[in-house]
């Protein structure tokens, strides 16, 4: 028993130094900030913006080989709704960027963007609403590359890495320019079409905020808080594990302390149509056709308490035999995991990117 309750107030502090996690980001003045404006975008709807402003950070320097191109640039890829920035917090950071740590900025120039419809880079909420473009992945996707290739100039990264919706875009970089990368890993998500529950949940999310009256069509004066609390709720529960949260929380007045102080956390920051334009960008996602044409060394890796990707489907087990160089990894469920979550805490992972890195190249 004084084990368990070590434990859970272990993982307490873990999730107050996740409430923390803002303090955190404004303490790397190392990631430093640009803009990249790409002229008259054409988006696979059809539809164009006549600038397409993209953020992303940097942090390290890059290194050229004989022929002046570049051999160390890595990109990592945000989730939905994330930011480069989010790259900052220590659980990734302090474990990957630290002197000597897999991703060391004096080896690696590492590239974090802003996605359309993220952060700093052109969204919604920059006055366009509900008639911005209608995006997809393939348009995130092609925005990346042309921060890699005409913004840095850079020809072939080192490796291409995400999580979440960054793994989904890891997998469609390797397969959009197929010699784009040596190396990819993909961190929690699967090479599917999103359908089942891990569309429902989306689904969910978006009508929620359609429903409420208060969103308008879009043209809102202030926030739907109601639609907006809905979609929150999901996204709560999407991105959760059981048993840690059992651990830390065993009690029902614990839960309901937590979850108000998370709820008006998020309000306080959420914007409705571009969180409606996030979760929507997913509906043309399917790489499966052709994982098999795949030419970069692959480590994919999936965690088994991910509501998002339950392993029980079987589905990753199944796609990465179709791809010629990749390898597929379970992180197993346990007390100190994070749920969908356990893609940024890379002290789980960190040793599969190594091998990733030295297999693929050194």
């Amino acid at each position: 028993m004084r084990g368990i309750r070590g434990l859970a107030g272990a993982v307490g502090a873990l999730l107050a130094g996740l409430a923390a996690a803002g303090a955190a980001l404004a303490a790397a003045p190392a990631f430093q900030p640009h803009d990249y404006v790409l002229k008259d975008f054409r988006f696979r709807s059809g539809e164009t913006l006549p600038q397409l402003k993209l953020r992303y950070y940097t942090l390290g320097q890059p290194t050229t080989d004989a022929a002046g191109q570049v051999t160390n640039a890595v990109l990592i890829l945000h989730g939905t709704g994330g930011s480069g920035r989010q790259f900052a917090a220590p659980q990734f950071a302090d474990v990957l960027f630290a002197p000597g740590g897999v991703l060391d900025p004096a080896k690696y120039f590492l590239i974090m963007p802003d996605d359309i419809g993220h952060g700093a880079s052109s969204k919604p909420s920059d006055g366009l609403r509900m008639k911005f473009p209608r995006y997809d992945y393939f348009d995130m996707v092609e925005a990346e590359h042309a921060i890699v290739a005409q913004a840095l100039g850079v020809r072939q990264l080192r490796l291409v890495m995400g999580t979440s919706m960054g793994c989904m875009h890891s997998f469609m970089y390797v397969e959009m320019y197929p010699d784009g990368a040596k190396a990819a890993m993909p961190l929690a998500c699967q090479t599917v079409a999103l359908g089942g529950r891990n569309r429902l949940w989306r689904e969910m999310a978006i009508t929620s905020i359609k429903a409420d009256p208060a969103w308008q069509g879009g043209d809102y004066q202030s926030e739907p808080q109601l639609g907006l609390r809905g979609a929150e709720n999901m996204l709560i529960l999407a991105g959760q594990s059981a048993w840690p949260m059992q651990i830390a929380m065993p009690r029902g007045e614990q839960v309901d302390a937590w979850y108000a102080g998370q709820i008006a956390a998020r309000l306080k920051t959420a914007e409705a149509n571009d969180l409606i334009y996030q979760l929507e960008a997913s509906r043309t996602y399917d790489p499966s056709p052709d994982l098999s044409k795949i030419k970069a060394q692959v480590t994919w890796v999936n965690s088994a308490d991910d509501f998002i990707n339950p392993p029980e489907l079987g589905l990753a087990q199944s796609e990465v035999k179709r791809i010629r160089n990749g390898r597929f990894v379970l992180i197993p469920f346990g007390p100190n995991t994070h749920g969908h979550g356990t893609h940024t805490w890379a002290e789980f992972w960190k040793a599969d990117l190594a091998d990733l890195l030295k297999r693929s190249g050194g």
